[in-house]
């Protein structure tokens, strides 16, 4: 089972919608995948509930996720996507989102106002590393991005450059990725190439 932390400082940066697609796009492999959302908001609920999705989803926003897992996950399941909060407003909730993957997936646009958010993301990630047995795979997915735009290419070098991964796979920016919400989830585009590059990673470890 791989256990999978969509996570970023703030709101608004596509973590409910790269998680829903995410899973969509390895049921779509054939994986048994299981959606948690932590966000006490409950976005991902309502979504799946609305649209209509066959991937189960359940709320579980509590500051001991990472204990919980054990005992009301399938044996069965191969995935389980976590939907967290933003750090800066559920910080307990999202250590324990954390502490619970064995990937974490850091969902940012190219911009320098996403990109001056990342220090504190790897903050908390470095503080719960000493809470764990293992290290997690930890990479940014790039969303949002536009097609031959120079900030693509420019962010993923500094990222790099700062000793952290970037999946080669972006997410470029769509009107029915933005408008996806409660609606089924079907046209999976990059996702699909994403969720393959996110296995690759988790087996590599």
């Amino acid at each position: 089972m791989n256990v999978i932390t969509i996570t970023n400082l703030k709101g608004g940066s596509a973590k409910t919608t790269s998680a829903a697609y995410l899973a969509h796009a390895f049921a779509a492999q054939g994986k048994s995948v299981l959606i948690i959302d932590a966000d006490p908001q409950g976005s991902a609920l309502q979504w799946s509930e609305a649209g209509e999705w066959d991937i189960p989803t359940i709320a579980l926003p509590v500051k001991n996720l990472h204990t919980r897992l054990i005992g009301i996950v399938p044996l069965t399941t191969d995935i389980v996507i976590i939907d967290t909060p933003p750090l800066d407003e559920q910080a307990g909730i999202v250590y324990s989102a954390l502490r619970a993957a064995d990937t974490i997936v850091v969902t940012m646009a190219p911009t320098m106002m996403e990109f001056g958010r990342l220090p504190d993301v790897w903050a908390a990630i470095e503080d719960t590393a000493s809470l764990r047995d293992t290290a997690p795979t930890v990479a940014v997915l790039l969303n949002r991005t536009i097609t031959n735009a120079n900030s693509t290419p420019m962010f993923r070098e500094l990222i790099t450059e700062s000793g952290h991964a970037v999946l080669e796979t972006t997410i470029p920016r769509r009107e029915p990725i933005a408008q996806a919400f409660a609606a089924p989830v079907t046209e999976l585009g990059k996702y699909a190439d994403a969720a393959l590059e996110i296995n690759k990673l988790g087996a590599s470890k």
